[in-house]
């Protein structure tokens, strides 16, 4: 709001000639724009979302109190082992180590991503059931990073791979690592 001071400014006696105007000085009220300004304050803060902690559902197994040693059986033209490396880099072979040659592969839709969704393709056509899909066992190395380890499960979520495992590295898929340079 603003308002005017009306009242006089000294030395306008009667008894003078000459009249001069009178000063009005101008006073501001911002009592209402701080209002406002506490209002719109108020206003985005409760209306603001933060960042939402970003978590990805892992469900893992529990053991077997009476058998800790159990197995699971699973046929190996349904497996596809991925061995993380380093320098972004990563190795992958379908069924048993050795009886497939290990492959190199890049991260991304051009790289592991097209050879998930191929093999399990032809994982769904061997056995003509939608539900008996692709078991992937992600084995990280010494070497791997948590960037590439969080990458490939984002890739088995894209993809819709519904079994997959974390499992450890063997001796024989570090030296495998070892002869492409990426160990």
């Amino acid at each position: 709001m603003a308002e005017l001071d009306t009242s006089s400014g000294g030395g306008k006696e009667k008894g003078h000639k000459k009249i001069r105007s009178k000063k009005q000085s101008t006073r501001i009220d911002l009592t209402a724009m701080v209002d406002l300004a506490f209002l719109l304050i108020t206003f985005f803060m409760l209306t603001t979302t933060l960042a939402k902690p970003q978590a990805m559902d892992l469900a893992m197994p529990d053991k077997d109190q009476k058998d800790p040693d159990a197995k699971f059986a699973v046929k190996a033209s349904r497996t596809l082992t991925i061995l993380i490396g380093k320098n972004d880099k990563l190795l992958w072979y379908a069924g048993e180590p050795g009886k497939s040659p290990a492959k190199l592969e890049q991260y991304g839709k051009n790289g592991i991503r097209k050879v998930l969704i191929e093999q399990n393709k032809r994982v769904i056509d061997q056995t003509k059931d939608d539900k008996k899909g692709l078991i992937v066992l992600i084995k990280p190395s010494d070497k791997s990073n948590y960037k590439n380890f969080v990458d490939i499960l984002d890739e088995m979520k894209i993809i819709d791979i519904a079994t997959y495992a974390v499992v450890d590295i063997t001796g024989e898929e570090i030296s495998m690592l070892k002869k492409e340079n990426v160990y």
